[in-house]
């Protein structure tokens, strides 16, 4: 696997934030060489400025393009979040705002007949692989309308353990294989669920049963409040692949077309029988934690600086822009694609029934225990007393 390396250099510098369609300031970008300073070997096809790295690697127009719209349609629904959540239409929402090519880069290298397990922060991954919008806005109302996945999509209910996705991941992984198919089953993580016990044995079963799966570590530099240099001393997690024998690769994580690269050739080799890789996407989570969170309490701008600059959005559009591959015009046709898109999910959403309480049990297991049968039944029977 050939990689192109960017050098980056170590300044010291505030961050200035960019106006969404403009280029960062030299400042912003000087800090932003900064924020990378320690991320050591990295694969990276863009530059924080839009510039191509690595031409004879990067994904053909139509796949650049598609990234774009799919990151545009996460963002946007990352935006309108915040205010439907402000407007009491949704609920405690996790934010993942700057790391849209983390999420859709991955997801794009898969296909509808591949697993998906999702941390609580991989809206934006369940959103690229198909995920309709209206499930996932009732999914975050806490609607039973939005817990149940579509039949034709292989994506798991948001995980809030953490964790626990990647031995899931492995079993449905190595049951594809069992049954012949090539599809693949990927899992997303944070930095700090990779200090959990499930992630090293999932690691150690993959990689001792050739299982056809994909681990996606987002390196996003906090564990809620606490940094990735406080709860381990490793300051590369791609190399836990080397103590269970599989593949790991370190991607920047705000570059989409570098993500998209390495988690295609990954995909394809589980496909082909090679067995797991662990890609760890090193990005930022400039956001808070939930929209309930504020990490003004734990963080400073020193450790904020010069990711607004690194946007994975605008670095990509940059690049379109240069390329001749988008025009203004046809970017805001686009915007109004993906906004028309949104306002219509969200019509469909807000004409969902109210869930009544019978229904939390629906969702649970394919056939219902004795055990919620019995529990639904006294659900029932209590409403109609």
């Amino acid at each position: 696997m050939t990689r192109s390396k960017s050098k980056t250099k170590s300044v010291s510098a505030s961050t200035v934030t960019p106006p969404m369609g403009t280029l960062p300031s030299d400042a912003a970008l000087d800090a932003a060489a900064a924020a990378y300073a320690n991320a050591g070997d990295m694969f990276q096809l863009l530059t924080p400025e839009g510039t191509a790295t690595g031409a004879a690697e990067l994904p053909d127009p139509e796949t650049r393009l598609r990234l774009y719209r799919e990151m545009r349609r996460a963002r946007h629904f990352d935006d309108r979040g915040w205010v439907l959540y402000r407007q009491g239409r949704l609920g405690v929402f996790p934010p993942f705002g700057g790391m849209e090519a983390s999420q859709c880069g991955t997801a794009a290298a898969l296909t509808a007949d591949d697993w998906l397990f999702p941390t609580y922060r991989d809206t934006g991954a369940a959103l690229t692989l198909g995920l309709p919008i209206a499930r996932a806005l009732a999914y975050w109302r806490t609607s039973p309308h939005g817990w149940a996945m579509p039949e034709n999509l292989k994506v798991l209910p948001f995980y809030i353990p953490i964790a626990t996705q990647y031995p899931h991941a492995v079993g449905a992984a190595l049951a594809e294989k069992r049954k012949g198919t090539r599809n693949v089953a990927m899992a997303y993580i944070g930095d700090g669920g990779s200090s959990e016990g499930d992630f090293h044995e999932a690691l150690n079963f993959a990689g001792a049963l050739d299982a056809p799966c994909v681990f996606i570590l987002q390196n996003n530099g906090w564990a809620i409040s606490v940094p990735t240099r406080s709860q381990t001393r490793a300051t590369n997690l791609s190399r836990r692949a080397e103590g269970y024998g599989i593949p790991g690769v370190r991607v920047d994580g705000n570059d989409v077309l570098a993500t998209y690269h390495v988690t295609r050739e990954a995909v394809e080799r589980a496909r082909n029988g090679g067995g797991p890789t662990l890609i760890e996407t090193v990005t930022y989570r400039v956001k808070p934690h939930t929209v309930a969170d504020d990490p003004s309490r734990y963080r400073t701008e020193e450790d904020n600086a010069g990711w607004d600059a690194k946007d994975p959005v605008l670095r990509l559009r940059t690049h379109l822009l240069a390329e001749g591959l988008m025009t203004e015009a046809s970017e805001a046709a686009l915007l109004k694609e993906v906004a028309d898109e949104f306002e219509a999910a969200l019509q469909e959403a807000d004409g969902y029934p109210e869930p009544t309480p019978a229904e939390i049990l629906d969702h649970v297991f394919a056939e219902p225990t004795p055990q919620l049968a019995r529990q639904r039944a006294q659900i029932l029977a209590e409403e109609n007393a």
